[in-house]
């Protein structure tokens, strides 16, 4: 059994109490306009997912409580959730500090992008 925590209102229970959303942080082609969108940014958006052995960020929605969408970090290989966080922020730094791969390098992205704003 997962135990999950929404960020947003507290509630508490097991994952048949809120919603699997899949994977976090995906980027949305920039328009909707799809004379603008080529084929491969609509398949990367609709298909590709990052699928790690570790940790992995999720989004998820509180059905027990809110209603609302948030993230979770969690690790694919023990199950145990490392984080849950607000949907327009990023996660805890010393999750981030864990991150490999795509992850490392998307919240590498992120957090330049940060400095600069």
């Amino acid at each position: 059994m997962l135990v999950v925590k929404c960020p947003v209102c507290g509630a508490e229970g097991d994952e048949t109490d809120f919603h699997a959303g899949g994977q976090a942080h995906i980027r949305r082609p920039a328009t909707h306009d799809p004379a603008h969108v080529t084929d491969e940014q609509q398949r990367n958006y609709l298909f590709i997912r990052i699928n790690p052995k570790g940790l992995h960020f999720e989004r998820w929605r509180c059905d027990r409580g809110c209603g609302k969408w948030f993230h979770a970090a969690r690790d694919t290989v023990t199950m145990e959730f490392k984080a849950f966080y607000g949907i327009t922020e990023l996660p805890p730094r010393d999750v981030i500090a864990q991150a490999k791969g795509q992850w490392a390098e998307y919240f590498e992205h992120r957090l330049k992008s940060e400095h600069k704003a």
